[in-house]
């Protein structure tokens, strides 16, 4: 499996090692996700979903508030943390011991749900859309994922053209990144953001070319569960795509991904035991 430097992340406290990758359960708490079944509606739904990821052996669970599907339905702060702010509040009551992560760009919202128990904030837009996130998060003092994204939710399909697309890639991330270094953050997990201003063979392009993020240094996270470049690809439904994200999630293990987001953690978690069974056989 190919290598990068940072190996742990420091979970306030707690050391997540990535030695061997991991697995995020997704938890959305919104009405309008792309897949249905990733979508709780209430605290109790919140905490049954998250045993239940948690039994089948997620290591970390990502709770959002902010639906980011393409054209997705704007909604502000207030409304965002309110949705998220009781579910973190039951979950460290439920699973005081468990590593909880936010979805949200916004430092608001990222602020008060690591004060709700959040250990790892999870940002799409890479801190593009809001300034005061990157000051907040080293402040904090919590992993923070650095996705790549262009635009906003609402507008990104209009920005996926590159001159070349993984370079391209790799040098916004690199002034976002050169940025957290400055303000002292340490961890940092680079997502080179998969169905995020990337038309599906774009998607496909920069799966192949996976390895070329371990230039950071830095654990690679990666989120391909049941996105459309899978169903539209194969002409199926968000809800048929569990094999397609086995195989491409497959695929990225190979090219080094040290966290796998999913929707279905055990089958994420198979496929990270039976790569490593291969491996080891010799």
């Amino acid at each position: 499996m190919p290598k990068v430097n940072k190996k742990t992340l420091n979970l306030r406290g707690n050391v997540l090692d990535l030695a061997t990758p991991v697995v995020m359960g997704i938890l959305n708490v919104t009405a309008d996700s792309f897949y249905a079944e990733s979508r709780v509606q209430s605290v109790d739904q919140a905490v049954d979903q998250a045993g239940i990821m948690i039994l089948e052996g997620a290591s970390v669970l990502d709770i959002g508030g902010y639906s980011t599907r393409p054209g997705a339905i704007d909604i502000d702060s207030e409304a965002e943390a309110n949705r998220v702010l009781p579910i973190f509040e039951a979950l460290v009551r439920a699973f005081p011991d468990f590593a909880l992560s936010v979805d949200t760009f916004r430092a608001s919202v990222a602020r008060q749900a690591v004060e709700a128990g959040a250990v790892m904030v999870n940002d799409v837009s890479g801190g593009t859309l809001d300034p005061l996130m990157f000051e907040t998060v080293a402040q904090l003092g919590v992993p923070y994922v650095l996705m790549h994204m262009r635009g906003t939710p609402q507008t990104m399909t209009e920005h996926t053209v590159y001159q070349n697309l993984v370079p391209d890639i790799l040098f916004e991330m690199q002034e976002q990144f050169l940025k957290l270094r400055a303000l002292g953050q340490n961890d940092i997990l680079i997502d080179p953001g998969f169905g995020f201003a990337k038309t599906p063979q774009q998607n496909f392009q920069l799966l192949n070319q996976l390895e070329s993020f371990q230039s950071f240094h830095a654990p690679l996270l990666v989120g391909l569960s049941r996105k459309s470049t899978i169903w539209r690809t194969l002409n199926i439904r968000p809800e048929e795509a569990l094999n397609g994200t086995t195989v491409l999630n497959t695929i990225a293990l190979t090219k080094g991904a040290a966290i796998l987001r999913v929707h279905d953690v055990r089958e994420a978690v198979e496929a990270i035991q039976l790569l490593n069974s291969c491996r080891s056989a010799g």
